[in-house]
C-alpha cells in the first residue's frame, strides 16, 4: 500500500487475499497476548466508537493492517456480547474520501433512537503547500458524521466542521470528537492546540446532532501542556469528569513521567449559562501510572455501567516493542468499570473477566510467599491486613516494590527501554495483578491507582517478601475466544 493515499474497501480486500503468509507469521509469534485484543497484523492504537447496540458491544480501533508502524489509518472492528468471546470483523471505516484521504482518525459513537451516530476526524495533509509545517499550516482536520442502523453498514459521510469552523486563534491540531447529551442538548468536545501552543478542549452545541455551533473553550487557568488529545466528558456517580491526553506536560515529582500523559480532571459546568470550573493544575490526576496507557475512551452500556478501554501503547515513546520485527504492535487494555468515590476516579476490571479464571490457589501469607514454576499468564489478588513494606518479583527481574510510602514498578531488563514508574500511597491495602504474555495491568488499592505496561522476558518463580500479612488468590487465566469473520 502507498503512504498517504486513499484506501478503499476493495484495496484492503485485495491486499488481504495476498497476505496469508504475513498473517501466519504474526499468529505464530509467542509474544501474542492471551486475553487482550490485538491487531491481526500491523499496528493498533486508539479505541474508537465504543458502544453497546442491541446487546452487542462494538469495539472499533485505529488500525494499520499493512505494517507495524501505523502509517495508513483505518478503523478495525471487534464485537462481543460477554467480553470473553469475540468476533473479529472486517475493517469498519476506510480513508476513502477527499475529507479523510490521509487517515480515518479517532472518533466516537453515540446511540439514540435505533441508530448509532459516529463522529471522527478526517485527516488531510497538504504536503504541496510551501508553508506546510503540520502545526499552523498544511493540515486539515475535518469533523465527519455518519450513522449506522446495525454497527456494520454506514450512511454517506458528511463533514460537519472543518478548519473554517474552529476559532481563528487555533492551530491545525483539532481532533477526536466525543458527544455528551445533557439538558436536552448535545455537546461535542474536541481536543485542541491553540496558536500559542496551549492545550485545551473545544466544545460545540447542537439540537439535532447535525448542525453544530461553537460553545466554549475549556482550559485550565495555568497552561497544562500544548495539546489535549482524545477528550472524553461524562458524568460519573454525579461528578462531571474530563479524561484527556495532554501533551507537553513537564514531570512533577513522580507524576507525568511519560512523554505524553493521560489525566482526569473534575469539572462543574453550568450548561444553561455556559460557565464552568475545572481542577487547578495541581489537582489534576494521572489515570494510569504505567508506561503504556493512552487515548482511552468510555461509554455507558445497557446495564448503566461506565466502561473504559484504552490503548496499551503511547505515541512518541523512546522505548520499543520487539514485536515490530514480527510484523505487529500494540493492544487494547482490559475493559474497566469506572466509579467516582471520595474525590477519586476508580477503575475496576470488568466483572465478566472472572469467566477467564481456570484454577485457583489460595493461601494466607506472612512476610514471604513463592510459587515455583508459576505460569506467565495469571491473575493474582492480594489482600493485606498489614503491610509495612514488600517486594514482589513478577517475572525475570520485574519487581513491584512498596516501601516508605512509594510504590515502584521496576521492569529491569524486560522493559525494552522501559525503566521504572512510581506512585505515592498512604498505605497498601490490596493488589490485583493481570499478567499476560507481554503485558502487566496492576490495580492498586481497589483501583484508585493502576500501572499498565508492556513487558518482555521469561517467567521465573513468583516471589513475595517483606513485612506483611494477608491472603493471596492466584488464578491461571484462559484465552479470549476470537472468531475471524473475514
Amino acid at each position: 500500500m502507498k503512504k498517504y493515499e486513499k484506501v478503499f474497501r476493495h484495496d484492503y480486500e485485495q491486499w488481504y487475499q495476498e497476505q496469508d503468509t504475513y498473517r501466519k507469521e504474526v499468529a505464530d509469534d509467542s509474544r501474542r497476548l492471551h486475553f487482550h485484543l490485538m491487531p491481526e497484523t500491523g499496528w493498533l492504537n486508539d479505541p474508537n466508537g465504543l458502544c453497546q447496540f442491541k446487546g452487542v458491544y462494538h469495539i472499533y480501533y485505529q488500525y494499520s493492517p499493512f505494517e507495524p508502524t501505523g502509517e495508513l489509518k483505518l478503523w478495525g472492528h471487534f464485537t462481543t456480547r460477554d467480553f470473553v468471546h469475540y468476533n473479529q470483523e472486517e475493517p469498519f471505516l476506510y480513508p476513502d474520501t477527499d475529507a479523510d484521504a490521509h487517515g480515518a482518525y479517532s472518533g466516537s459513537a453515540f446511540v439514540e433512537d435505533g441508530n448509532i451516530h459516529y463522529f471522527y476526524t478526517g485527516n488531510v495533509k497538504q504536503f504541496d503547500r510551501e508553508d506546510y509545517d503540520y502545526i499552523m499550516s498544511g493540515r486539515v482536520s475535518n469533523t465527519i458524521h455518519f450513522t449506522s442502523a446495525d454497527g456494520y453498514h454506514i450512511s454517506p459521510k458528511e463533514v460537519i466542521l472543518n478548519n473554517s469552523d474552529y476559532p481563528s486563534d487555533m492551530s491545525c491540531h483539532i481532533r477526536d470528537p466525543k458527544i455528551l447529551k445533557t439538558g436536552g442538548a448535545y455537546y461535542m468536545v474536541l481536543g485542541a492546540r491553540d496558536a500559542e501552543s496551549r492545550g485545551m478542549m473545544l466544545m460545540y452545541r447542537s439540537d439535532d446532532l447535525e448542525h453544530w455551533t461553537f460553545y466554549q473553550k475549556i482550559q485550565t487557568k495555568e497552561p497544562f501542556g500544548y495539546m489535549w488529545e482524545c477528550p472524553d466528558l461524562f458524568y460519573l456517580d454525579g461528578q462531571l469528569c474530563l479524561i484527556s491526553c495532554p501533551q507537553g506536560v513537564e514531570p512533577r515529582g513522580v507524576d507525568f513521567e511519560n512523554i505524553h500523559q493521560c489525566t482526569v480532571m473534575k469539572m462543574d459546568f453550568d450548561f444553561e449559562h455556559n460557565t464552568y470550573e475545572i481542577d487547578d493544575v495541581k489537582d489534576i490526576r494521572l489515570l494510569d501510572r504505567g508506561f503504556d496507557f493512552y487515548a482511552p475512551q468510555t461509554f455507558e452500556d445497557e446495564k448503566g455501567r461506565r466502561i473504559l478501554i484504552g490503548w496499551m501503547g503511547i505515541p512518541d515513546a523512546d522505548y520499543t516493542n520487539p514485536t515490530v520485527s514480527s510484523g505487529w504492535q500494540h493492544a487494547l487494555t482490559l475493559p474497566r468499570e469506572l466509579h467516582f468515590k471520595n474525590g477519586r476516579l476508580i477503575q475496576v476490571p470488568l466483572e465478566e473477566l472472572k469467566e477467564l479464571r481456570r484454577s485457583r490457589h489460595t493461601c494466607e501469607v506472612e512476610n514471604s510467599f513463592s510459587k515455583p514454576d508459576s505460569p506467565l499468564v495469571y491473575e493474582a489478588e492480594l489482600a493485606f491486613t498489614s503491610c509495612s513494606h514488600m517486594e514482589m518479583t513478577l517475572r525475570d527481574g520485574v519487581r513491584l516494590i512498596w516501601k516508605d510510602g512509594l510504590m515502584t514498578l521496576d521492569l529491569g531488563t524486560c522493559g525494552a527501554g522501559r525503566t521504572c514508574r512510581k506512585v505515592e500511597l498512604n498505605g497498601l491495602r490490596d493488589l490485583r495483578i493481570f499478567s499476560d504474555t507481554t503485558s502487566l495491568e496492576i490495580f492498586v488499592n481497589g483501583g484508585t491507582e493502576v500501572f499498565t505496561s508492556r513487558v518482555y522476558g521469561d517467567c521465573p518463580d513468583l516471589e513475595l517478601k517483606g513485612e506483611f500479612k494477608g491472603t493471596i488468590d492466584f488464578y491461571e487465566i484462559g484465552e479470549f475466544q476470537i472468531k475471524d469473520l473475514h
